[in-house]
């Protein structure tokens, strides 16, 4: 199994507030091929949490074309829609652990719905393992410090092994050094298991960890650019630095 790849052509997405209505994203095309890291760069309400959740059929467009591994997935009906969602995983800033039940539990508990062929607490605890915390499969997540949450929240999103993960922000509430762990971590992890990333972030230093940086400004992409041609890490954030906010 290789990562999804991504087709966006024209897609645009509104909001009301009020009597305004807010475009948050505008027009939008691009192409993701399979197994890239793409990070989504921009200010606050620049469209890149908007656009990931268009992608991960959280919402739907106004207009456009959102297509998935070639699926249109703004055309799914609701029986094609839960299906669609569990080939993606997302990992969000704020974890969203369940407080009242171990690490093992919380990675579980999206399969719990369903029957599958293999053993789910078997799978959740090798998930465990492969970001670090099997010792800590039987802790609670307030006994547990936000790098490590944010590791549990991690391999719950690859429980059911999904082609594409896309990550809101996932180093946000994370200091420095524990964020850099956190993006290692799944960069190491789209290699285990075959996955198109997609991350969302205003962290230039995670941008430049990537395949491509994609820079938005009220809802639409400005930049579009390739940080895989031989450039140093170094290099490449001055890059990303030079474009300013």
């Amino acid at each position: 199994m290789s990562g999804a790849t991504i087709e966006l052509r024209g897609v645009r997405k509104t909001f009301r507030a009020g009597d305004t209505e807010i475009t948050a994203v505008d027009d939008v095309s691009l192409s993701i091929p399979a197994g890239a890291v793409v990070a989504l760069t921009g200010p606050s309400g620049s469209g890149k949490s908007t656009l990931l959740h268009l992608v991960g059929a959280i919402d739907t467009p106004d207009a456009g074309e959102v297509e998935v591994d070639g699926r249109a997935v703004h055309q799914l009906r609701r029986k094609d829609l839960i299906a669609y969602r569990r080939t993606v995983g997302f990992v969000f800033q704020r974890y969203h652990l369940l407080p009242a039940l171990t690490a093992a539990d919380n990675v579980v508990a999206p399969l719990l719905p369903y029957r599958t062929s293999f053993d789910k607490t078997e799978r959740a605890r090798e998930l465990l393992a492969a970001v670090g915390l099997e010792h800590r499969a039987d802790a609670l997540p307030a006994r547990m410090s936000g790098g490590e949450q944010q590791r549990v929240a991690i391999a719950r999103a690859l429980v059911a092994r999904p082609t594409l993960l896309l990550a809101d922000e996932p180093t946000g509430n994370l200091d420095s050094r524990t964020g850099a762990d956190v993006l290692d971590l799944l960069l190491g992890l789209r290699d285990e298991h075959d996955m198109t990333i997609v991350i969302a972030t205003h962290e230039r230093q995670v941008a430049a960890s990537c395949d491509r940086m994609l820079r938005l400004r009220d809802g639409g992409v400005i930049d579009d650019l390739d940080l895989t041609a031989g450039h140093s890490p170094e290099s490449t954030l001055a890059r990303i630095n030079s474009l300013g906010a």
